[in-house]
């Protein structure tokens, strides 16, 4: 979005939520309708309802979800050479995930050593110096 754009947008949303725009909409308090497929283009939308139906996700997905997996399984982990090997694992699915994407590096999820590398560094400059 144009940078200021958002500013004047969020101004003028606060605005008409002050002065009650949103008060009485049709479909207040209701869940969303997710079946509504209007955002797909209509010659996309029976391949589409295929593919959820068989349970079928795009690989960038199926990444988010077996780095989410591996995170899971990370926490409780204690600091042993498995841990470290999942971790290797959790920043090599971080990386795929990231060279998948065509868009802005921003966006890109941050990978997770460099905090246990900085604190290894300083643990061992610690050891050293005694």
């Amino acid at each position: 979005m144009i940078p200021g754009f958002e500013q004047i947008v969020e101004e003028r949303i606060k605005k008409a939520q002050y002065k009650g725009a949103f008060d009485n909409l049709a479909e207040a308090g209701k869940p969303l309708d997710l079946t509504v497929d209007l955002h797909v283009p209509e010659d996309l939308r029976l391949a589409y309802k295929i593919l959820k139906n068989g349970d079928c996700l795009p690989p960038e997905i199926e990444l988010q979800k077996e780095i989410h997996r591996t995170e899971d399984l990370l926490v409780d982990m204690p600091e042993t050479a498995e841990r470290y090997h999942v971790l290797k694992k959790l920043n090599f699915l971080i990386m795929k995930l990231n060279t998948t994407r065509n868009g802005d590096t921003r966006f890109d999820m941050p990978q997770h050593y460099t905090a246990a590398i900085a604190q290894r560094m300083a643990s061992r400059k610690s050891e050293k110096r005694r």
